[in-house]
C-alpha cells in the first residue's frame, strides 16, 4: 500500500508487529495513523487574555437572546477576557445580525465578533427567511472577514427548545459560540 492515496507509508511500517498495513484484509489504517502522528497539528485555544471581543446581539426573542449573552460573557470572562475589553452591540432582530457583525468585523479594533440571536418557528415562511438569511449572511462573513465570526444564533422549532439551548449551566450556544471566537482569535 506505500504510496497509494493521500498517505504514503512510514519507512518500517511493514515491519512493525501488530500494523494493519501489514495485513491486507484490514487496509492502510494503521499507516495511515501513524502518517497523522508525523504531520505538524496546529490547534486554537480559547485564551482570552489580551482579546477584544464584540458581541452583536438581537433584541428579538429578548428572553432567549438574554440567556444567550449571560452564558457568553461568562465564558469569555472565565476565559481571560476583561470587561474593559468586551463590547455588546444591540441590533433588531436575527436579519440584521451579519451586517452588524460586518461593520464591526470590518471596523478594526476587535479579535473576534459573536453572533448571537434566536429564531422561533411560526406558522409562516418567515422563520426559514430570517433564519436562512442570518445562517447564510454570518457564513459569507465568516469566510471573508479579517478576523472570526462566530455563529450563536438559535434556529429552534419551539421556545423549550431555545430554553435548554441556553441554559445556565453547560449547554448555553452563546457560551459555545463565545469560546469558538477566542479559539479562532
Amino acid at each position: 500500500h506505500a504510496g497509494r492515496g493521500v498517505f504514503s507509508t512510514p519507512a518500517g511500517c511493514l515491519s512493525i508487529p501488530g500494523c494493519p498495513g501489514a495485513n491486507p484484509l484490514e487496509g492502510s489504517r494503521g499507516c495511515a495513523k501513524m502518517a497523522l502522528a508525523m504531520i505538524q497539528t496546529i490547534e486554537g485555544k480559547p485564551e482570552g487574555c489580551g482579546r477584544r471581543v464584540a458581541i452583536v446581539a438581537a433584541r428579538f426573542n429578548r428572553r432567549i437572546v438574554d440567556r444567550l449573552l449571560e452564558g457568553a460573557l461568562r465564558a469569555l470572562k472565565r476565559a481571560g477576557v476583561q470587561d474593559e475589553d468586551l463590547m455588546v452591540f444591540w441590533v433588531p432582530g436575527a436579519f440584521e445580525i451579519p451586517a452588524g457583525a460586518g461593520r464591526l468585523a470590518q471596523a478594526g479594533g476587535w479579535h473576534a465578533v459573536v453572533a448571537l440571536g434566536c429564531v422561533l418557528k411560526g406558522e409562516t415562511l418567515h422563520f426559514e427567511i430570517v433564519a436562512g438569511a442570518a445562517a447564510q449572511g454570518l457564513a459569507r462573513l465568516a469566510a471573508e472577514a479579517p478576523i472570526p465570526v462566530s455563529f450563536g444564533v438559535l434556529c429552534c422549532h419551539t421556545l423549550k427548545q431555545a430554553l435548554a439551548r441556553s441554559g445556565p449551566k453547560a449547554d448555553n450556544r452563546g457560551a459555545e459560540a463565545a469560546l469558538a471566537a477566542l479559539e479562532m482569535a
